[in-house]
């Protein structure tokens, strides 16, 4: 796939100020019109489960696993995982090669309380098992992470639970994914934290503390308030969090998130399935998408289109 008519990669600038505080945003990947029309189909599309990867039983509590990954049947999300104004500014910071590897919708609706502090290496923070793998470099196990562009599908304001983000928090881990978390659905809206409704759909993120007497500075931290069409594009290693949902009912909150790691990463290690937020995802059907450039290594199950036969063109940015 190529575009002449257009250049997303960084400058020089721009990747030494994403090495130095963790993203870069937010960015116009869409007009708000456009994305208002885009959304509003896509919306009408989700219902159609028919062509979907996952079981519509794979319900959470306030999550919907069944609705991970929807790129691979709906035609339009297709099209958003390959859009260039966020594959090549990802290519600048991970290199040519780019897999997308999970996409997901994040909801937030009257009365949801926000999401805690986080951050997340190897998405075993759920699960309890390891979803991405890099490979170790001189015998020791590699920092890890993902590279997340969270795009916002309509407004995204401190009324209806914008994201937070700490700038510089992304090269030290603040939490153990190995520790494990209880599950339970029943302290969802119920808990405050440092004066704030926060909680991780259905559990609670500070189980993970490498230190139990550690608190996050919200000094460092700042809303980041996003028109729809808007992205902001980030480690998942960032300290990173949510607002709680103050506004009104007709004022929701969508956004999506793609989830982009370089060829080399193994995706979902020995797992036929993902169990977290009281759902079970069964892996059977599941590819990720080489998204821009070249897959050298082959340990991750692939797949050129989607389920309705969409072609994913790779861009090549070499």
């Amino acid at each position: 796939m190529s575009d002449r008519t257009s250049d997303f990669r960084l400058t020089p600038e721009e990747l030494a100020k994403f090495e130095e505080q963790g993203f870069i945003g937010p960015i116009k990947v869409y007009e708000p019109e456009e994305m208002e029309r885009r959304w509003n189909e896509i919306r009408r599309a989700i219902p159609d489960r028919s062509r979907a990867i996952y079981p519509e039983d794979a319900l959470g509590a306030v999550t919907n696993l069944s609705n991970y990954d929807r790129h691979l049947d709906i035609d339009l999300l297709s099209e958003h995982i390959m859009q260039r104004a966020i594959v090549e500014r990802v290519a600048s910071i991970l290199g040519p090669d780019l897999l997308c590897w999970r996409t997901e919708f994040f909801p937030k609706y009257q009365g949801d309380e926000g999401t805690d502090w986080h951050q997340a290496a190897t998405f075993a923070h759920s699960s309890g098992r390891p979803q991405i793998q890099w490979p170790a470099r001189n015998d020791a196990p590699a920092f890890g992470g993902t590279i997340t562009a969270w795009t916002a599908f309509t407004h995204s304001t401190k009324e209806n639970g914008c994201l937070q983000l700490m700038p510089g928090t992304h090269r030290v881990m603040n939490y153990d994914e190995s520790l494990g978390m209880s599950y339970n659905p029943d302290t969802i809206n119920k808990r405050e934290k440092d004066n704030v409704r926060r909680g991780f759909f259905g559990y609670d993120y500070r189980e993970l503390q490498k230190d139990p007497d550690w608190r996050p500075d919200e000094s460092k931290a700042f809303s980041l308030v996003m028109e729809p069409g808007e992205c902001v594009i980030f480690w998942s290693t960032l300290m990173h969090g949510s607002l709680p949902h103050t506004g009104s009912k007709r004022d929701y909150r969508m956004g999506f998130a793609t989830r982009y790691v370089p060829t080399q990463v193994k995706i979902y290690p020995d797992l036929d399935d993902v169990s977290e937020y009281g759902g079970t995802i069964p892996l059977e059907n599941y590819a990720a998408v080489l998204v821009a450039g070249k897959d050298e290594y082959g340990i991750n199950k692939l797949t050129d289109r989607n389920r309705r036969g969409h072609l994913f063109t790779p861009w090549d940015f070499r």
